[in-house]
Formats: C-alpha cells, structure tokens, sequence
C-alpha cells in the first residue's frame, strides 16, 4: 500500500488545484518547482562550506556548487559527489537540490559538487549530457583546487539526473579518461521508450503522471529515434560491464520504477556490482520531501551511507 504520510501530500495536491507540469510552460514550471520545494523539503543543515563556482566547457561555463561537510578542515582532501539533479530535463536547478545535496555531503562526509546543467526545450539532447561530462571533468581536473581526491570521484543523481550519471558512467568507461569509482542512482530514468509495466501502472495519481513524462520527453527529445541512443536510453547500452558500483534505489509507486530494477539487473549481470533497495511504499521524488515524508530521510541517510562506503580510503 501507498505510504500514509504520501497518500496525505497527493490528497493535499489534489485539494489545492496544484497546476500539473506538463500544464504549464516551461519557464513557469521552473519557477513553480522552485518555489514550491520549500513546503516538502526540510530547512536547508548548515554545512562546513559552500561555493558557487563555473566549469569550463566547450559550450560555454557551468554553473556549479561546491559543498563540504561541516567539521572538516578545509584542507582535508575529501571524496567528491559530482551530482545532477532531477526535474526531467526541463525543471530544476542548484536551488531546487541544495538540501539534498548538503544532507548527502554532511552524511557522507564527502564533498559534493552540484550540476547546473543546460535545460530543454531550449537545450535538447544531447545538451545536458554534454554539460554532465563536462563538469565531472573539469572536477577531476581541478581536484587540487577543490581539495577533493581524483581518484575517489562518484556521479549521482535523482530522475533524469540519475539518467545523467549513469550516462556519464558509460561514456567515462567509452573514453577512457574519467575513472570514476561509484555511481549513486535514484529512481532513474533509463529507457526513453517508456514501455515499462510500471509507465502503465503507476502511470496517473502518483504525482510523476504519464502526461508529465511525455512533456518532459518531448521537450527533450528532438527526434524519436533519439530514445534508442543509449546516451539518452542508458539501459539500452550493449555492454554493461566494467562500470562502477552502484547504488540504485527506486520507489515502489514510480512510473519508472521498473526501468530503475532493470538498469540494476543489467548492471549485475554484466558482472557490475549493483545494490538495488525499492521502497515500495513510496512515488517518484520523495527523497527530496523529508519534512512530510519520514522514509526520505531513511533513503537519503541510506544514500549517504553506500557513498560513504564506496568511496572509503
């Protein structure tokens, strides 16, 4: 059954007319998503430093976010969370993601530098796959700086961030050059075809609606053959070995919950190691609502604890 305290929050929705995403325009989501987060998410904890910074890239600069745990020198050299945040595509930005990420790095006792990647409809595919690399890069690259070990560097993400990083996991294995040592997946979105059973089930009044995946795809996507390049569609990779380990998690009332379970089957069977935990009671993007939903602070705890693990000395 639909945890309580979700099934409250949907009611809660349904009672005050709260617009759909895929209702309004882009520029509008962005900022009703942003403005709205303040009523689910938890006050933001203190952490030992932040910075907004830029990487560099061929397509122009990325805006970043440093954080760092609180009661660590400032000198220590700290593993380092590279992040992207979910909102398909479309919706989303540092704002939108800084308590979770400052909850992951004080957790974790890791650094965690956060992604602010390019947006559709006004930057498609492969858009913000390319910022994604980029900036995990550019992290490597200027780990000295940043006071970060380059050898202990994990991508993460939640939605289509988590497509991101276990696109970018593939693509640093492709090329060679950016050794990465866990992968942090959240409910990811894995297979744009949108197929799955759970598209079908969990399709409408969980909160992430078919219609809302549809707008979010098809701001991104520019042209449907796109949903079987594996940049775009990271299940459908042929070869899934010799990755980093990951963590997925996904949520038992998700329209993408199944594509998270594959993902994670596809990755043990090509010998990758892969934890996989379901909260079964739960809907797409309850780890970001810790003020309303307990079990997001066990998910996010549990997050921190399998990086912490991962990326030990």
């Amino acid at each position: 059954m639909l945890h309580p305290q979700a099934q409250a929050l949907l009611r809660l929705i349904e009672d005050k007319g709260v617009p759909p995403t895929h209702t309004l325009a882009p520029p509008d989501a962005r900022a009703f998503y942003r403005e709205r987060r303040t009523f689910t998410q938890p006050d933001p904890p203190e952490v030992g430093a932040v910075r907004d910074l830029e990487a560099q890239s061929p397509a122009g600069p990325i805006p970043l976010r440093s954080y760092r745990p609180a009661g660590v020198s400032a000198e220590a050299l700290l593993p380092v969370l590279v992040y992207y945040h979910g909102g398909g595509w479309v919706i989303g930005d540092l704002d939108t993601h800084d308590v979770l990420c400052r909850q992951l790095c004080n957790f974790s006792g890791c650094a965690v530098v956060a992604v602010d990647y390019r947006l559709a409809p006004e930057h498609r595919f492969p858009a913000a796959l390319d910022d994604a690399v980029a900036a995990a890069r550019w992290v490597r690259a200027n780990a000295a700086t940043l006071k970060v070990d380059a050898a202990r560097v994990a991508v993460g993400g939640d939605s289509a961030g988590g497509n991101l990083a276990a696109a970018v996991a593939l693509v640093a294995r492709e090329q060679g050059d950016l050794p990465l040592s866990f992968q942090l997946l959240v409910y990811p979105a894995t297979d744009q075809r949108r197929g799955a059973p759970s598209h079908t089930t969990n399709g409408q009044g969980y909160l992430l609606t078919r219609d809302s995946m549809d707008y979010y795809h098809d701001h991104y996507i520019a042209d449907r053959s796109q949903d079987l390049d594996w940049r775009a569609s990271p299940l459908l990779h042929a070869d899934h070995g010799n990755l980093p380990p990951a963590f997925v998690l996904v949520a038992g009332f998700d329209p993408l919950r199944d594509e998270g379970v594959a993902y994670a089957a596809k990755l043990s069977a090509a010998g990758t190691q892969a934890t996989l935990v379901n909260f079964e009671r739960q809907i797409h993007g309850f780890i970001t609502m810790g003020r309303v939903i307990d079990e997001a602070n066990v998910a996010v705890r549990m997050c921190a604890a399998e990086l912490r693990q991962a990326l030990r000395p």
